[in-house]
């Protein structure tokens, strides 16, 4: 590198004084640091990209979201520094599609895997293993067809790493270049393995893997999505001793404490990146799979909760935080987590694949203006896939949210092993007014037939349902 400094007025033809020497040296060392640290055309390094994924939380149970007894400080603090959207949803109620939506950004009728396992009506996992482990490696060959973040990341120069659940094969079928879950068709590897211990047995996998990528200086992302608070609700005893209360069924203080384990590692993960010097040139995501009601008698979900439509099975704070990036607050407007993959690939300065369906965040995250769009819509799909290379034989919900309004749509697809968490016993269309009833208690559709129709026209042009009928329109 070459720089070239005017003599001042004076200096002597002898040459330059040592003085003078030792500011044209310091004067070069400091532009070659900008160099280096902005880069040759003056942007910034990409941002190191840290998602944080909780796995079966209700949208309620946070202390900043008012939870009066969950004790989650850390995402509390996470949440008043980042731009959190209270109003935030997952498409899809189940952790295998959801996760694959947060990875590759499409919704689960486009990327197709819809449910968390073959249907057992197209072969028998028992007596016919040979063909079944064939439908799941038929299932994972879908994470093929769509590149994912990793992916495209590692064009940037991204490391990446995987931890947690993971459906999807080995870590490196999804692009990761680092990773814990070995995957199917490894004992284990349905839907983690070795990642699913991430959080449970603490954190050094993903403290390894940043500082490798640090000392290669490397931009770097990282799938933290451990398996909490999901079952086995096995909290450690100092926790459960918190939540422990004469009048309070067993089985939710043990939920409540999941919770606060689960924000316990997520303080330990942002600590870590303050300690390394990271976190000004760190976005960090946070989202659930989805949703969860603790049943009070046994360690099971509640109904209208995972797996559903409702609230409870869609509904989640999401948070994006990048200090100095973007602006700060608790914000009203309606966010879906297939926004997420677009924002992150923007944040990085990578190319935004154009059949991306969500919203790319980083403009209105940085300006705190509000999210131009009106609509957000979700689907819900059996937990057996009953036809995989076509969603819709096993689609039972399609909705739509509209300002404070919801439209819920119930359809005649497969429901296969999982009936008792599908009752479908509503077969009228369904209207809420998810801001003053978030419980969903009262079926408003009779008084506002304008808005149903309004909302399941859009419902149709998002996703023209071809072969599937609604609840009110089948014939048994």
């Amino acid at each position: 590198m070459f720089i070239t400094i005017d003599r001042p007025a004076g200096l002597t033809a002898t040459g330059p004084s040592p003085h003078f020497l030792m500011l044209q040296n310091l004067f070069a060392a400091t532009c070659l640091w900008a160099l280096t640290t902005v880069g040759l055309w003056g942007q910034n390094t990409p941002p190191n990209i840290v998602m944080i994924i909780s796995d079966d939380q209700s949208w309620t149970d946070y202390g900043f979201m008012g939870h009066d007894v969950i004790q989650t400080p850390h995402l509390d603090a996470l949440a008043a520094e980042s731009a959190t959207f209270t109003r935030g949803y997952v498409p899809t109620a189940l952790c295998r599609p959801s996760l694959v939506t947060l990875v590759n950004g499409l919704y689960t009728h486009q990327h197709k895997i819809s449910g968390n396992d073959p249907a057992h009506s197209l072969a028998d996992p028992k007596r016919q293993k040979e063909k079944y482990a064939e439908l799941r490696a038929q299932v994972i060959s879908h994470i093929d067809h769509q590149p994912t973040v990793p992916q495209i990341l590692g064009k940037k120069g991204y490391l990446s790493h995987q931890s947690g659940k993971w459906w999807e094969g080995n870590f490196s079928r999804g692009g990761f270049t680092h990773g814990m879950t070995r995957g199917f068709p490894n004992p284990g590897g349905r839907h983690g393995d070795d990642g699913l211990k991430i959080g449970r047995t603490g954190m050094l996998p993903v403290f390894n893997f940043i500082t490798e990528a640090t000392m290669e200086k490397k931009p770097f992302f990282v799938w933290y999505a451990p398996f909490l608070p999901h079952t086995p609700h096995n909290p450690p005893q100092h926790i459960l001793d918190k939540y422990r209360q004469p009048d309070r069924s067993e089985f939710v203080a043990k939920y409540y404490a999941m919770c606060d384990w689960f924000d316990d590692t997520c303080g330990q993960l942002v600590q870590f990146l303050d300690e390394k010097n990271l976190r000004e040139n760190t976005l960090i995501v946070y989202v659930t799979d989805n949703g969860w009601i603790q049943s009070e008698k046994s360690g099971k979900y509640a109904p209208r909760s995972k797996q559903s439509a409702n609230e409870g099975g869609t509904r989640t704070p999401i948070m994006f935080n990048w200090p100095g990036k973007i602006k700060p607050g608790l914000r009203s407007d309606l966010c879906s987590s297939i926004d997420i993959v677009p924002t992150m690939l923007s944040a990085a300065g990578a190319k935004i694949p154009s059949n991306l369906p969500g919203l790319d965040l980083m403009p209105v995250l940085k300006s705190g203006a509000p999210i131009q769009r009106d609509t957000i819509f979700g689907e819900g799909f059996a937990h057996d896939i009953a036809n995989i290379e076509t969603p819709e034989d096993s689609l039972l919900y399609r909705w739509a949210i509209e300002g404070k309004w919801k439209l819920l749509l119930t359809y005649d697809g497969k429901v296969g092993r999982y009936a008792s968490s599908h009752p479908r016993s509503e077969k009228r269309p369904q209207l809420y007014d998810v801001l003053s009833d978030p419980d969903e208690t009262v079926n408003v559709a009779s008084q506002h037939p304008e808005v149903v129709a309004r909302l399941a026209k859009k419902l149709q042009n998002w996703w023209p349902v071809k072969e599937r009928k609604t609840i009110s329109e089948w014939k048994e």
